[in-house]
């Protein structure tokens, strides 16, 4: 996506040259891939990840990007959620439901007010910062806004939509489009599951997991970021994946890199799936 490419709000330098050889990837083995799935980083601007869902409790200013916001910072008013936050028509951004699956929710997350049931925003961003260190990946990371739906940085590099399009074109079959991040009040690096799910549409997505499971004879993961999007999908689909059937996954390494800073974590994640009998490889030596 463009949000990721120099230019890009969250750009990764090496993004543009990982783009060409995914592009060429696919163009000289267009007639070997039967399927092309595209997931797409897709945000409100209100998301609890961007700067303008937060503000410092002493100034009012909104974070700078790259902050962390932990859950005694949340406890202690350091970082405060805005409270204006409007929930889509008939179906609220938390399913008590859905969220009760992870564990037990807080007496105090929603309040009652003129007898309607309201979520407590502070409550919420309490219990959603400590579900995320209890999982020991991360603290809460506040990112530049990036992928906003319908903008220019939401939409597909060229150089990727020529060669996908020529693939349709090719072989009669749609690409087809997997879309993450939009309840404003979750994370999802993963594309099959959110960080914390609130919502049926933040819940692992088996579905997707089942169709790449079928009729598979080898799996091919590239793009945008090694360190976060590609690790956490791939994370999930090996937790997943027949044990004996790992060796059918792989990673393309040229064809991915790390958001500038987190190169370590791009690292761990490429030795672990080694160590786990994924294939790490490049584009150049794959072979259907």
């Amino acid at each position: 996506q463009k949000d990721f490419h120099p230019g890009g709000s969250l750009a990764i330098p090496t993004a543009d040259a990982d783009a060409l050889r995914t592009a060429t990837f696919i163009t000289n083995n267009t007639p070997s891939i039967s399927r092309i799935v595209v997931t797409l980083d897709s945000h409100q601007k209100l998301d609890i990840a961007h700067p303008c869902f937060w503000t410092d409790g002493r100034s009012g200013k909104h974070p700078d990007p790259f902050t962390l916001i932990s859950t005694e910072d949340v406890k202690s008013g350091k970082w405060i959620p805005r409270k204006d936050l409007k929930h889509p028509p008939n179906s609220p951004f938390v399913d008590e439901a859905i969220l009760s699956k992870g564990g037990e929710v807080p007496d105090n997350l929603h309040s009652n007010e003129d007898g309607s049931k309201t979520l407590d925003i502070v409550a919420y961003c309490i219990e959603y910062t400590r579900r995320l260190e209890s999982k020991g990946r991360f603290q809460l990371c506040i990112w530049p806004e990036h992928c906003i739906i319908g903008s220019e940085g939401h939409t597909v590099v060229d150089v990727i939509m020529d060669a996908i399009r020529d693939w349709s074109d090719e072989t009669g079959g749609n690409v087809e489009w997997a879309l993450k991040g939009q309840n404003n009040l979750t994370e999802s690096y993963s594309a099959l599951s959110a960080e914390v799910p609130i919502s049926d549409d933040t819940s692992f997505n088996y579905d997707l997991l089942e169709s790449l499971k079928k009729d598979t004879n080898k799996l091919v993961i590239c793009g945008q970021a090694l360190s976060h999007c590609v690790n956490y999908t791939v994370r999930d689909i090996v937790e997943h994946w027949p044990k004996d059937e790992i060796g059918k996954l792989s990673v393309l390494s040229d064809c991915a890199s790390s958001v500038p800073g987190f190169e370590e974590a791009g690292g761990k994640f490429l030795s672990d799936m080694k160590e786990a009998g994924v294939n790490v490889e490049t584009s150049e030596m794959f072979q259907f």
